[in-house]
């Protein structure tokens, strides 16, 4: 596990907390993560949530642009997630998903990620676009500041 995986792992608070996610590697090259579904994760009809899936891969693409733009003195916030849900998962299937760079620029990156099963099957895709701000740059009339990124 990379250092920044384990800072990650070590946040006391979150949305990967709450949902049960470990990340297992977090590099400018890939972010990888895993998960045991648990009933917190299923919608109505016993499968997990969409919201799940989209969740998993903005935080792996998330994760990976930040490493990315934190040596250039920069944030970044996501501008939109398309996630396709391919695979019905139940409670009790462990989870994996790896996200890559697509394009790594000054102003955006996109990053793809995939979400599979415990047989190498895919449960989801997705494609994040990141923006990247630069240190004290307004986001909707708010600075940004320390808050948009991970832990130093």
């Amino acid at each position: 596990m990379s250092d920044f995986a384990k800072r990650v792992n070590d946040l006391p608070d979150g949305w990967l907390q709450a949902m049960g996610v470990t990340i297992t590697n977090a590099t400018v090259d890939e972010v990888r993560a895993e998960l045991t579904v648990g009933p917190e994760h299923l919608q109505g009809y016993g499968i997990v949530h969409g919201g799940v899936h989209c969740g998993l891969i903005e935080s792996l693409a998330s994760i990976g642009a930040a490493l990315v733009a934190l040596p250039r003195n920069q944030s970044v916030v996501g501008l939109e997630n398309n996630t396709s849900f391919v695979r019905a998962v139940r409670a009790g299937a462990k989870l994996h998903a790896i996200s890559t760079p697509i394009t790594r620029g000054r102003r955006t990156q996109i990053w793809e990620a995939r979400v599979l099963d415990d047989q190498d099957r895919i449960v989801a895709t997705g494609r994040v676009r990141l923006l990247c701000l630069e240190q004290d740059q307004e986001l909707a009339g708010q600075r940004v500041q320390g808050e948009l990124n991970p832990p130093a």
